[in-house]
């Protein structure tokens, strides 16, 4: 099957960004996508995190079947993102029942839409997850962003917000949105709060100039 591809290795600028602020063009990519809103922390998160998981190792290990996708090529399985916005902007954003998401994982290039409706399929069979149902397959392209590495809790990550907003103020960029997308490289199930290495992005756009 050749080289296997490793997001750390050859998507290097995406997934393991600094640990300050850099503005990146992300490009056009392939992802399985769930939405929900309310606590993370709840059944439902878990429950769409699961179906997302499970389509995703469906494709990974389709390999081993007697039909194997047309340009198949081994790899590492793609870390759980997340977009991040807010029901209700009248309420504090530490509210977590407030919180609408997007989950998604990314998917190989030569995943196709026939693919995806049979490995969802597939699982289906297997599984009794509910979320399966709610699982699609798109393309995004998120363009310009600024991005940085987070090291810690994630009730920490308005202090690198904030580093990242003043980075943009001082090079000639402004924060597009509120809402934001969070790449989870750790597994918080397993890893201690302060150990926790997240990449945060949100879009930004250049500041007009006018002499």
């Amino acid at each position: 099957m050749g080289k296997k591809v490793d997001y750390k290795k050859d998507f290097k600028q995406l997934y393991m960004a600094k640990t300050h602020p850099e503005i990146v063009e992300v490009p056009r990519m392939p992802f399985f996508i769930v939405s929900g809103s309310g606590d993370p922390n709840g059944e439902e998160f878990a429950k769409a995190t699961e179906a997302l998981y499970s389509m995703s190792y469906a494709v990974r290990m389709s390999y081993k079947s007697e039909n194997v996708p047309v340009g198949y090529y081994e790899y590492t399985v793609f870390p759980l993102e997340g977009v991040w916005d807010l029901i209700d902007y009248s309420k504090p954003s530490t509210d977590k029942s407030n919180f609408k998401y997007t989950l998604m994982i990314r998917q190989p290039d030569f995943l196709t839409v026939e693919g995806f409706e049979r490995f969802l399929g597939q699982t289906k069979q297997k599984r009794s997850n509910p979320y399966l149902d709610r699982v699609r397959f798109e393309y995004l392209e998120d363009g310009l962003n600024c991005q940085m590495m987070h090291l810690g809790s994630f009730d920490d990550e308005p202090e690198s917000f904030a580093r990242m907003e003043a980075y943009c103020a001082e090079h000639g960029f402004i924060r597009a949105s509120k809402i934001h997308r969070e790449i989870y490289l750790s597994d918080p199930r397993k890893t201690e709060p302060s150990k926790l290495k997240t990449v945060l992005r949100f879009h930004v756009k250049p500041i007009n100039k006018r002499k």
